[in-house]
C-alpha cells in the first residue's frame, strides 16, 4: 500500500503548552485508521494542522505520490487536494433536502460563478443517488435535512464530504449520540469508505473503535505512544497507565 500522507517530527505549541511533540506517523492511501488517546492528548490538534487551521513550530506534513508539503498550503488549497473533514457536531444545511445537501457538496467542485448558473445533469443525479445508497438515505432524498435524526445528519455530512471525492477524510467522534442501531450503520459506511481512499477517525468509544477493526494510534502529550491492533496497544502497559487506567 502507497503512502497517502507523512507526518514527520511535527511540534506545535500554545502559550507554552506543547500541544504537539515531535508527532511522526503516515496513513496508506486506502486505509482505516483509528487515533485515540486521552482528552489533551493532541488528537484535535493533528486534524487541524493536516488540514491547514493551525501551523506547526516544526516539522513536515507530505501529501500524495508527488510528496507535496502541506505546509505552504492554506485550508481551500488543503481541501482541492482531496483532504476532507468532518467535525463532531454534523453542519448540514437544515432548511434543504437531503438530495439538494448532496448536489451542493457537488456543486462545491466548482467555480463561485458557475454554481450560480448551474443545473444538475442526469450524471450528478446518478452520483446524488449513488452517494444516498452508499450513506443508507436513499430513501430520505425528499426529506428536509433538519427532520433527519442526528445519526442520519451525520451520514448525510460524511455523503456531502464524499461528494467532494476526497482522498483523505478525516471525521471526528463519529459515534457521539448514536443509537446502537445508528453506530453500526456507521462502522460501515466508514469502512466501505476506506476500500477507495483513506480514512481516520478520531474517537474515544473503545466499543466503536473494536468495530472499525482496523490499525490504531494512540496518541499522549502530543506523540505516538503506541501503534497496531485495539488488542495490542490495549495491552501495552503505558497506554494502560495513561489512558485506560484513568
Amino acid at each position: 500500500m502507497s503512502q497517502l500522507l507523512e507526518v514527520s517530527g511535527v511540534s506545535v505549541s500554545f502559550d507554552g503548552f506543547r500541544a504537539i511533540n515531535n508527532l511522526s506517523f503516515a496513513i496508506g492511501s486506502a486505509e482505516l485508521r483509528a487515533i485515540i488517546g486521552p482528552n489533551g492528548a493532541g488528537k484535535t490538534t493533528f486534524m487541524d494542522i493536516v488540514t491547514g487551521k493551525t501551523r506547526p513550530d516544526a516539522g513536515h506534513i507530505l501529501w500524495g505520490d508527488k510528496s507535496l508539503s502541506l505546509l505552504g498550503l492554506n485550508e481551500a488549497q488543503i481541501a482541492r487536494e482531496g483532504i476532507g473533514r468532518k467535525f463532531q457536531k454534523p453542519t448540514v444545511f437544515e432548511d434543504q433536502t437531503v438530495e439538494e445537501n448532496l448536489l451542493m457538496a457537488l456543486k462545491a467542485k466548482r467555480g463561485a460563478l458557475s454554481v450560480l448558473f448551474w443545473k444538475p445533469a442526469s450524471a450528478d443525479m446518478e452520483r446524488v443517488r449513488a452517494l444516498a445508497a452508499e450513506i443508507g438515505l436513499e430513501d430520505a432524498l425528499g426529506r428536509i435535512s433538519g427532520t433527519l435524526s442526528h445519526g442520519q445528519k451525520q451520514w448525510l455530512e460524511i455523503g456531502m464530504l464524499l461528494a467532494q471525492e476526497p482522498r483523505l477524510l478525516l471525521v471526528d467522534e463519529p459515534a457521539a449520540g448514536m443509537t446502537p442501531a445508528e453506530r453500526e450503520h456507521t462502522t460501515a459506511i466508514l469502512v466501505e469508505a476506506a476500500k477507495t481512499r483513506a480514512v481516520v477517525v478520531v474517537e474515544h468509544d473503545m466499543e466503536f473503535v473494536r468495530r472499525l477493526n482496523c490499525r490504531v494510534t494512540v496518541l499522549h502529550e502530543g506523540s505516538v505512544l503506541a501503534e497496531g491492533s485495539l488488542d495490542h496497544v490495549t495491552a501495552n502497559k503505558e497506554v494502560i497507565d495513561v489512558y485506560l487506567g484513568r
